[in-house]
């Protein structure tokens, strides 16, 4: 449903990124439909698809162009005062204005002189401007400090704000107030359900609440 935040979790190699790379239709099912808004996503050409879609993945590529090109590079439409708009809403503006030249520094090396967080920030901006219908997003805050992961969560918390959201998930904490969690294994949801439901059932869900079983 429209404005839902869905949740994936499981252990590594239980399916959670092939599960996205099949929304953006990287490559199709072999088995089954997944639907957009009840069409058929084969049905829908790929370009007109991930148009809707907005990305916040773990590995973020940055270009060989100002930071405030690589942040347009979500919508090359976007206005100056668009882009500086949605370095806001992501929480990227502050880092970005303490930068040698603030959005006119330029990147080189896929960012190579700023931090993880800053470059996670930078990709939350991106997805920002292009103000998609639906989030497609893979955490990863595992790698920055505290106070950048704050930054980052919050950022993403704007993100998800009235717009369906595909999360994969890698800390149980962040998929609480989800309305769907879909437990995976091997490739199949084995369970699914809001947290509440899934901690009652006391089942894969349960045990990777209680540390019984590994979330990678």
């Amino acid at each position: 449903r429209p404005g839902q935040r869905i949740a994936f979790v499981g252990s590594t190699g239980a399916g959670k990124t092939t599960v996205t790379n099949l929304i953006n239709r990287f490559y199709d099912v072999q088995e089954g439909t997944i639907y957009y808004d009840e069409i058929d996503v084969k049905d829908i050409r790929k370009d007109d698809l991930r148009l809707t879609l907005g990305m916040v993945l773990q590995e973020v590529h940055l270009f060989t162009d100002t930071v405030a090109d690589n942040i347009r590079y979500g919508d090359l439409e976007a206005s100056d005062e668009d882009v500086i708009a949605a370095a806001k809403f992501a929480n990227a503006d502050f880092f970005i204005r303490n930068l040698p030249e603030g959005y006119d520094t330029k990147l080189y090396d896929n960012g190579s002189g700023l931090s993880q967080g800053q470059r996670q920030l930078i990709s939350i901006a991106r997805a920002a401007v292009a103000d998609p219908l639906i989030l497609i997003l893979d955490e990863a805050t595992s790698s920055v400090d505290t106070r950048t992961e704050r930054l980052i969560e919050k950022g993403m918390d704007n993100m998800m704000q009235g717009r369906t959201t595909f999360a994969i998930a890698h800390r149980l904490s962040t998929v609480r107030h989800s309305n769907a969690i879909m437990v995976l294994e091997k490739g199949e949801i084995i369970e699914r359900g809001d947290h509440d439901q899934l901690m009652k059932a006391k089942g894969r869900y349960y045990d990777l609440n209680m540390g019984t079983a590994e979330l990678e």
